[in-house]
């Protein structure tokens, strides 16, 4: 594993915009001036046997984060996730009927000697997928057309469709965003779901979240039409969701309309699940040491809010490396997590975002920033396997 560097493309603003990469907030170099948020001048070159083994790496997490969400739903912990309590047999429910799900993002920490280690699940509302699964694969189709890119993301979300198709109330999906997110992101990410649902033959429709109706008659969800909606794929989180009146409707009208990602994906979204996973796999290489609410006997540790987002309410405690990042999480309690620093290449620290389409493992997208917290400025960089 190494960072590299190459020549940007001629007019490559031109071709991922063209490619659906419109939205605008830039990242932030270590100096805190503007870096494009796509950035190409650099990228990750891995082997392929790196690669196979964060693969099944990946495989194994996730094969032990749905055992953790079975765990949770059976011994009924779901107060040490910070959920209200009205919610809870919803949860149970939603899972127990297996729901279906399409996606979602492990967060690792990944250097090419050790195993990766989790960091977080973003199960529920991931981002950067456009990035990952269509416009670092074109670049390295245009740059480096003889090398290799763990990418199969595209192809096993259109199939994946395929198979949620089968199981939803009918052929008709309605995809959701909010007006409220400023940069556009929720939206390009929302659109690219939905040409891939539409290339796997369902019926999609595009509507903002804030224009879903809902009828106090017939107890269910409608359109701008006053059509009923069978199946909304949202991209907004269950957890502001049921903090919301809207969200009850959500919640208990289950399951008349379908939510994709389903509720039990609260569980997998919230980083109380890496306390969990530590109690039930206490010293598993793919994971670090884990405390709900308090550091236990931790030194150097992370404090992350359960449900924080873009790195916001972090704190860091390790002589040299203190820490803390702003935002308005934490209210909902934090988990301590052993304190490993993200490998550095060439002064930045890359994350590993490697997706999950279904139950498979499907690809890899990459953030680095100058920092120790991956947070809105950080920059998305394209990977590529050498041809051997």
């Amino acid at each position: 594993m190494r960072r590299d560097s190459s020549t940007p493309r001629r007019d490559w603003q031109r071709i991922v915009e063209e490619q659906g990469l419109i939205f605008g907030t830039p990242a932030r170099y270590g100096t805190g001036q503007a870096r494009p948020y796509w950035d190409e001048s650099v990228h990750y070159v891995f082997e392929m046997d790196e690669i196979l083994s964060v693969e099944a790496d990946v495989e194994v997490l996730h094969s032990m984060c749905l055992d953790a969400v079975e765990h949770v739903v059976l011994t009924e912990r779901y107060r040490d996730f910070g959920i209200p309590e009205w919610v809870w047999p919803h949860i149970a429910e939603s899972w127990r009927r297996q729901d279906p799900h399409t996606y979602g993002r492990f967060d690792l920490r990944y250097d090419g000697k050790s195993p990766a280690k989790l960091l977080e699940y973003n199960a529920d509302t991931p981002t950067s997928l456009l990035e990952a699964a269509v416009v670092q694969w074109h670049w390295k189709t245009d740059v480096f057309p003889d090398d290799d890119q763990w990418n199969s993301i595209h192809e096993k979300l259109v199939e994946r469709w395929g198979e949620v198709g089968e199981r939803l109330p009918s052929k008709e999906l309605h995809f959701t965003w909010s007006t409220a997110d400023p940069t556009g992101e929720d939206h390009v990410t929302t659109a690219y779901l939905q040409e891939t649902a539409a290339e796997a033959g369902l019926d999609t429709v595009g509507l903002a979240i804030e224009e879903l109706g809902w009828d106090p008659v017939l107890r269910r969800f409608v359109d701008l039409e006053e059509a009923p909606i069978n199946t909304v794929v949202k991209l907004y989180p269950w957890e502001w969701l049921v903090e919301e009146e809207f969200g009850k409707f959500a919640v208990e009208s289950l399951p008349a309309t379908l939510w994709v990602e389903p509720l039990w994906k609260m569980l997998l979204s919230n980083k109380a699940l890496l306390a969990i996973l530590w109690e039930n796999y206490p010293g598993h290489p793919n994971l670090l040491p884990a405390f709900l609410d308090d550091p236990g006997l931790l030194t150097e540790y992370v404090r992350k809010p359960k449900l924080g987002r873009e790195g916001a309410n972090v704190s860091i405690v390790a002589p040299g490396y203190e820490t803390q990042t702003g935002g308005v999480y934490g209210a909902e309690g934090f988990v301590y997590q052993a304190f490993d620093p993200l490998p550095e290449f060439n002064g930045f620290r890359p994350a590993l975002g490697a997706w999950v389409v279904g139950d498979n493992a499907a690809g890899l997208g990459i953030r680095e920033t100058a920092g120790l917290v991956t947070d809105d400025g950080a920059a998305f960089v394209p990977h590529r396997i050498p041809e051997s």
